[in-house]
């Protein structure tokens, strides 16, 4: 009796404390016919749904809620007794078990309910993804394409949909995290959980990129709460957002936590998008006419000051809108070429700065362009009472944009004809500058389709209706061949 009891013990245990010595039996779980893979959803927090705790949850196959344990008394144990749901899934472990006789599946027909909530992909299979044109089915019979799938808006969090399915058509940022063991091994300081940013945007990569999910979304739940974490609340998805600021602190922020330096190649996140410029930046003398006579211009004050700069992202500004209408009395939306805005980094064209005490000329000269240039197209303008949108539409083109024009010769000679880009990431505004919405358009590289992508809905449209839209934030491409 001693000994039965002690076994009974030991089979109560959670798995995590279970004597290493103790084979628990495989045992044919007649329940298997009961799961509900409609319900099942791995993209939420794993906490347990009676008591909120994150230690040991299961996740119950047959209604897809989250309990804690599986020993005698816990609430997974109770819920099988209660609610006559069987078979559980231990979301830390990948192990499946039959409630309440606490014995432990083994089947084949379990592993795709495995890899929704943990998807892994091979080096062949992610060299393989820029060629693959086949669509996936869901389980609700809807057809989708990997990689291109909707993403929720739990409430205010469409400026992060947008920025992270643009990120996730960059393929050198996702071919490194769709491999986990990639980064599996990044130590950071004792205490600093900052490396859980990057586990969370890698978990969302795998399943917007998974072909054999069970739904055509994905909830970026996970992430965003490792999002409010980290961003110490500077950015929520109850509250709206600006996705350039997003933008600037997530990819500086993966870059800390894979360990990045200064150097270019010391993290993914600067061996895709980092340029470098150089910044010649000259003192104005004071606007009243007595003080500027009383200026030696040629004191080291007001010296032309040369600095090289690296950056993530380039700042085009627009130019303002028309304060007058037409004859017809309605104002006619304005309209830039994208290569005008780009002027500004030519190197000699000088813009005014203006500081609370101080005036600067400012020239930028770029000195090296990265793999994939990000453009942030500056629309809104903040004054003390309130902030104004610029509606110019921003003529551009889709393919071979050559940003070779604003280099110098000595550095577009560096470049090996190597200049040209292709867009792959657009972002749009849409409505007024505080209440208004953000959706993408991303193109799917295998097809040369663009899709428009606003939060779940995902529909293909034509390249030339991009052109058309307030564009915000632009992802370009370098093409791998060199120009002729």
């Amino acid at each position: 009796m001693a000994e039965e009891a002690k076994k009974r013990k030991i089979s109560d245990a959670e798995p995590e404390t279970s004597a290493p010595s103790v084979k628990m039996p495989h045992i044919q779980c007649p329940y298997l016919d009961t799961i509900n893979r409609h319900v099942l959803d791995f993209d939420f927090e794993k906490l347990c749904s009676v008591s909120l705790t994150r230690i040991n949850v299961y996740a119950c196959l047959i209604c897809g809620k989250y309990f804690q344990g599986r020993g005698t008394n816990t609430h997974a144990y109770t819920h099988s007794v209660a609610d006559g749901h069987h078979v559980f899934l231990n979301l830390h472990t990948l192990k499946f078990y039959c409630l309440p006789d606490n014995y432990e599946v083994i089947d084949s027909s379990l592993n795709d309910i495995k890899y929704v909530l943990n998807p892994v992909f091979t080096p062949e299979q992610i060299a393989q993804m820029d060629s693959n044109t086949k669509q996936s089915r869901a389980i609700d019979g809807t057809m989708y394409m990997p990689g291109i799938v909707g993403l929720n808006n739990i409430k205010a969090n469409d400026y992060c949909n947008v920025i992270l399915q643009c990120l996730s058509q960059v393929r050198p940022l996702r071919n490194y995290f769709l491999r986990e063991a990639n980064y599996a091994n990044v130590k950071r300081p004792p205490g600093d959980s900052l490396f859980l940013l990057v586990q969370r945007f890698g978990e969302l990569i795998r399943k917007l990129w998974n072909p054999r999910a069970f739904k055509a979304h994905v909830s970026p739940h996970e992430m965003l709460q490792a999002v409010v974490l980290w961003s110490k609340k500077r950015f929520q998805f109850i509250k709206q957002s600006d996705p350039v600021d997003f933008l600037s602190w997530f990819l500086n922020s993966l870059h800390m936590a894979l360990n990045g330096t200064k150097k270019a190649d010391s993290s993914i996140i600067y061996k895709s998008f980092l340029g470098h410029m150089r910044i010649y930046t000259r003192k104005l003398p004071p606007p009243d006419a007595d003080d500027a006579a009383r200026v030696d211009l040629n004191s080291d004050e007001y010296k032309e000051l040369i600095t090289e700069s690296p950056f993530l992202y380039l700042t085009c500004d627009l130019p303002p809108t028309p304060l007058f209408t037409d004859e017809f009395r309605e104002n006619i939306i304005p309209q830039v070429n994208l290569y005008q805005l780009l002027s500004k980094f030519n190197g000699q064209t000088s813009k005014e700065y203006k500081t609370y005490k101080e005036n600067f000329l400012k020239r930028f000269e770029i000195t090296q362009l990265p793999p994939y240039l990000i453009l942030y197209i500056k629309r809104f303008t903040k004054n003390t009472f309130f902030v104004e949108k610029n509606p110019t539409v921003v003529n551009f083109p889709v393919k071979n944009v050559d940003f070779g024009d604003i280099l110098t010769p000595e550095i577009k000679a560096k470049h090996n004809g190597r200049t040209t880009y292709e867009l792959v990431g657009n972002i749009v505004h849409d409505g007024a500058p505080e209440k208004g919405t953000y959706r993408a358009h991303v193109l799917h590289k295998p097809t040369q389709q663009w899709y428009e992508m606003q939060d779940l809905h995902v529909t293909s449209i034509l390249p030339q209706m991009i052109t058309l839209t307030e564009a915000y934030i632009q992802i370009y491409e370098l093409n791998q061949d060199p120009k002729p």
